[in-house]
């Protein structure tokens, strides 16, 4: 039978390029998300073959428990969940931003781990998406490196923790996907463009290069603890 993976934050970016990823390596893929609309969009570009589930990740620990319940054992979760709150100048950056932005991605990531601890099986995994800003001196990003480096921080201590049990994180660097869609498109093009020219294998990433790394963590029985910097090597220029 195959293994069961189910991706918080599925219905775009590098959260559906994971699961059409795991579909053509023989998982049994759900994906979940808050809108509907966009779920069922997604199902349909994985050519119907993955489950959907409509799912609020910031939810309280209560509820998202009793939603795993009701979705069975799964062998390995992901969570594919951002924010963009939190980004600007230090000075003048907003505080109820960067809340916002812990509040949108570390304690989903945390709520949700927790409260899916006891459908996931034993010798399962948990793949937590971090983020280049965590460990790489970029200005303009102290409060999303803030909660990036929350993420992070949790992956040692819950491998630890809850071993046997895999917790792994990816990091990655610039990537095409929609949460770049607060820019215009030249504006868009032009900081492409930019971290392009300043990444050593000359291009931004896109979402399946980082799916490929989730799928490592996902299959590799021997990996726990690890956080995998998935950059293009942008870190190296900063």
């Amino acid at each position: 039978m195959s293994q069961h993976v189910f991706i918080v934050g599925a219905s775009s970016g590098i959260g559906l390029a994971t699961a059409k990823r795991l579909l053509s390596e023989g998982y049994a893929v759900t994906i979940a998300g808050r809108n509907q609309t966009r779920l069922a969009e997604a199902k349909v570009s994985l050519d119907n073959a993955a489950n959907t589930v409509e799912f609020d990740a910031s939810s309280d620990t209560s509820n998202l428990a009793r939603m795993f319940s009701q979705i069975g054992t799964i062998d390995h979760l992901v969570l594919a969940l951002g924010s963009s709150k939190g980004g600007g100048p230090f000075p003048s950056v907003s505080l109820a931003d960067v809340r916002v932005g812990f509040e949108e991605k570390v304690f989903p990531h945390f709520a949700c781990a927790q409260a899916a601890l006891s459908s996931i099986a034993e010798n399962g995994s948990i793949t937590f998406i971090s983020a280049v800003t965590a460990h790489t001196a970029m200005p303009g990003t102290a409060g999303l490196g803030a909660a990036n480096a929350a993420i992070a921080a949790m992956v040692p201590i819950l491998a630890a923790e809850l071993r046997p049990l895999r917790i792994n994180a990816v990091s990655p660097g610039v990537i095409d996907t929609p949460w770049w869609d607060f820019l215009p498109a030249p504006d868009k093009a032009s900081v492409f463009a930019d971290y392009a020219a300043k990444t050593p294998v000359g291009r931004v990433g896109q979402p399946d290069d980082i799916a490929r790394a989730i799928a490592f963590l996902t299959s590799n029985t021997f990996m726990t603890g690890q956080t995998i910097v998935c950059d293009g090597g942008l870190g190296l220029s900063s």
